[in-house]
C-alpha cells in the first residue's frame, strides 16, 4: 500500500485506533520527548502534539514506534515480508525458454517503480519563504534532552548530488538549529554527505542541499536504509519499489535538486567547504550515551517551503529501545536476501536493540566445516556498513536470532572463552565512545556454533568422526549465591546460565583487572564462563541494561580478556590514568523536573494511563 504523504499514513492509525491527540499546550523543549519515550517503551501509540508552545505547527511523534506499525509503513504485513519481496526480485529466471522469461515480467514491473517521477506541481511547495523571511525558531524543532546543544531536527531528509557524477544521495544526519536560518550538518567520516562535501572543496563550489521533512513512511525509511554504492540505485527508487509506484519529485525552487513533491516542509540551501566548520553538541545519541561536542558543517538555509498545514514529524534516539530499533530491523530484513546471495551459509541475522545497531550482530549459520564461523563473521565485517559492528555472535542453524536468551545460552554452552573467542581491528561507528581511536578499534568473534573435531583439539577429522560415535562438550552452569565483596562492587549477581553480573562505582587505574583477577580465583567462578563488569549506573538484574551498558563501553581488543577459565568484559568506565585520552560521555537521563510534570499532566493531556 503507497502513502500519499504522511498525513495518509497518520489517519490510518486514527482510524486503527494507534494515533492518540494531545490538544493541551506543550513544550518542545524535553516534554514531548519525555511523554514520547514512555509510548515507544511501552509499545504505545503514535501521538500528535497539536498545541506547540511558540509555533504554529503540530508535532507527530512514534509514527513508526513499533514493529507492526513501521510494517505497516512499508506496505507488508510483517517485516519478514521484506526479505521475501527482495528475494523474489533478485531471483530472476534466465532458463526455461520463453515461458521462463515470461515468468520475470512481474518483477521486472516492480523494478520499473525503482525511478522517480518528475511532477510539476507539488504540495511541499505551496507556501514559500525566502531570505529574510526564512525563521527556523517557527518550525517546532525539538531539544530532546537535557545536555543537547540546542534543538535538533532527528527526521531529516538530506539530499545531495555528486559534484563528478551527478549521483544522488539520501540520508538521515541530525541537524542542530544554530540560529533563525542555519544548521549543523552531522556529516560523519564514513558519510556519503561526507564525500559529496570534499568533491565540492576540490572543484572551489559550494555544494547545494535540500532536506525535506515528511514525505512518505517508505521515503522517511529509506533514507535510513544503507544502500550498496550502486549507480542509479538510491533513496528515491527504494521507496518507489517498496510503495509500488514511482516516487513523486519536484525541482526544488532555489537549487538545482529533486525534492519529494510530498513533503511537509523543505529546507534549501547550501554547505560552503570553504567556510570553518562550527560547534556541534552535545546530542543525546542512539547509543543511549551524549555524543560529545564536535566540529561539523554549517548549513545555510536560503529558502523554506511547505504545505498550507503541514505536520512535522520528529523522532527521538537514546536508551533502547527506541523507535529506530523498528527501522533497524526493517533494514535488517531487506538485506537478508542480499547478504545470503554474498554469503550462502548465512541463515538468518539480528541486530538486537541493546546492540544499538553496531555493537552487536547474531548471525545463524548452517555450518558444513570447521573454521566457518570465522569465515562468515570476517566475510561480515566487509560488507558495507556491517564493517563498523563491534560483537558478531555465529550461532548454528536451529537456534533464533531475535531470541536473545537462546542466544546468550548457546554462548556460555558451546564457545569455550579464549578457544572460541577471537578479537581483531577495524573501523568502529565514530560515535562510538570507547573506542581505542575515534572510528578504529577492536572487534570480537564468538564461535558458539556447536564443534566440528578440528576445533577441539581432537586427532580425528571431520571426514573421520561420525555422529555415533563423538561426543558433545558440555558446560554445566552453577549460578552461587556466596559471592566475594570487592571495592567499588555495588551489586552483583550470578545467573543459571554461566555469566556473573556486577556494578562497579569504578574510581582508579587497573580496578576492574583486579576486581577479574579476584573473582576468577574465588570458588564462586566454578560454573561461570563470562564475568560482565558494568558501570555504577546499571541495574545488575536487567540483561538489556547490562548488554547496553557492556557493549557500548567497551573495545573489544582492549577490554574483554581471559582472566583464568572466564571472559572478563570491562564494561566500566575507562579513565585518563589507564591511558584513555578522550573525555567520557553521560549516560542520558531526562530531568527529574520534567519528569514530574508529565507525570502531573498525563490525565490533563488526555493521555491513556496504561501507557504512563
Amino acid at each position: 500500500m503507497a502513502f500519499p504523504d504522511i498525513q495518509s499514513f497518520m489517519a490510518l492509525l486514527e482510524s486503527r485506533g494507534e494515533l492518540l491527540r494531545v490538544r493541551e499546550p506543550v513544550s518542545r523543549d524535553l516534554e514531548i520527548t519525555e511523554i514520547s519515550d514512555r509510548l515507544v517503551k511501552k509499545g504505545g501509540p503514535a501521538v500528535v502534539f497539536e498545541n506547540v508552545v511558540g509555533s504554529d505547527y503540530p508535532v507527530v511523534m512514534g509514527l513508526m514506534g513499533t514493529r507492526e506499525r513501521t510494517a505497516l509503513a512499508l506496505g507488508v504485513h510483517d517485516l519478514d515480508d521484506l526479505a521475501a519481496k527482495v528475494r523474489a526480485l533478485i531471483d530472476l529466471k534466465g532458463a526455461g525458454g520463453l515461458m521462463g522469461m515470461l515468468g520475470n515480467l512481474p518483477k521486472l514491473r516492480d523494478a520499473m517503480n525503482l525511478p522517480p517521477r518528475r511532477v510539476k506541481r507539488a504540495p511541499a511547495q505551496e507556501v514559500v519563504w525566502r531570505g529574510d523571511e526564512v525563521d527556523l525558531s517557527k518550525i517546532p524543532v525539538l531539544k530532546c534532552w537535557p545536555e543537547d546543544g540546542g534543538p535538533f531536527v532527528t527526521f531529516p531528509l538530506v539530499i545531495t548530488r555528486d559534484p563528478d557524477t551527478g549521483e544522488r544521495n539520501m540520508g538521515m544526519y541530525r541537524m542542530q538549529v544554530m540560529s533563525k536560518n542555519t544548521t549543523g550538518m552531522h556529516w560523519q567520516r564514513h558519510k556519503t554527505g561526507t564525500k559529496h562535501l570534499e568533491k565540492a572543496r576540490k572543484k572551489g563550489q559550494k555544494l547545494e542541499v535540500a532536506v525535506a521533512i515528511g514525505g512518505d513512511p517508505a521515503l522517511i525509511y529509506a533514507a535510513t536504509a544503507p544502500l550498496p554504492p550502486i549507480p542509479g540505485l538510491d533513496e528515491f527508487a527504494l521507496a518507489g519499489y517498496l510503495r509500488g509506484q514511482r516516487y513523486p519529485v519536484v525541482k526544488a525552487l532555489t537549487v538545482d535538486l529533486d525534492v519529494p513533491a510530498n513533503a511537509e516542509f523543505v529546507l534549501e540551501g547550501y554547505v560552503d567547504p570553504q567556510e570553518d566548520w562550527v560547534v556541534e553538541g552535545p546530542f543525546g545519541d542512539h547509543t543511549g550515551f551524549y555524543t560529545l561536542p564536535d566540529r561539523y558543517p554549517l548549513f545555510h538555509v536560503t529558502a523554506v517551503t511547505m504545505r498550507k498545514a503541514p505536520v512535522y514529524p520528529a523522532t527521538i534516539v537514546g536508551r533502547p529501545p527506541m523507535e529506530d530499533a523498528y527501522l533497524i530491523e526493517a533494514s535488517e530484513r531487506l538485506f537478508l536476501p542480499a547478504a545470503q546471495l554474498i554469503i550462502p551459509e548465512i541463515v538468518d541475522y539480528h541486530m538486537p536493540p541493546a546492540g544499538v545497531a553496531h555493537n552487536l550482530v547474531v548471525v545463524s549459520i548452517k555450518k558444513d566445516f570447521p573454521g566457518q564461523a570465522y569465515k562468515v563473521a570476517n566475510g561480515l565485517f566487509g560488507l558495507g556498513q556491517m564493517m563498523f559492528a563491534k560483537v558478531i555472535v555465529v550461532v548454528d542453524d536451529h537456534v533464533r536470532v531475535n531470541d536473545m536468551d537462546a542466544v546468550w545460552r548457546e554462548v556460555t554452552q558451546k564457545a569455550v572463552p579464549g578457544r572460541d573467542t577471537l578479537t581483531t581491528r577495524g573501523p568502529i561507528d565514530v560515535l562510538d565512545h570507547s573506542s581505542r581511536g575515534w572510528g578504529y578499534g577492536g572487534k570480537l568473534i564468538i564461535d558458539a556454533t556447536t564443534k566440528r573435531p578440528e576445533e577441539i583439539g581432537s586427532p580425528k577429522s571431520s571426514r573421520e568422526a561420525q555422529a555415533q560415535d563423538t561426543t558433545p562438550e558440555t558446560f554445566q552452569p552453577r549460578a552461587s549465591t556466596d559471592l566475594p565483596t570487592f571495592e567499588g562492587v555495588l551489586d552483583q549477581t550470578q545467573t543459571p546460565d554461566g555469566y556473573w553480573i556486577v556494578t562497579l562505582d569504578k574510581t582508579r587505574a587497573g580496578q576492574t583487572r583486579d576486581l577479574a583477577a579476584a573473582f576468577a580465583a574465588h570458588p564462586a567462578a566454578a560454573g561461570i564462563r563470562h564475568l560482565l563488569i558494568a558501570d555504577e549506573h546499571t541495574d545488575a538484574h536487567d540483561p538489556g541494561d547490562v548488554w547496553w551498558t557492556i557493549l557500548n563501553n567497551i573495545d573489544p581488543e582492549r577490554d574483554v580478556w581471559l582472566e583464568g577459565q572466564l571472559l572478563a568484559w570491562d564494561g566500566a568506565k575507562k579513565l585518563p590514568e589507564e591511558g584513555f585520552v578522550r573525555e567520557w560521555p553521560l549516560k542520558i537521563v531526562m530531568d527529574a523536573r520534567v519528569i514530574s510534570r508529565v507525570d502531573r499532566m498525563w490525565n490533563v493531556y488526555g493521555l491513556p494511563e496504561q501507557w504512563r
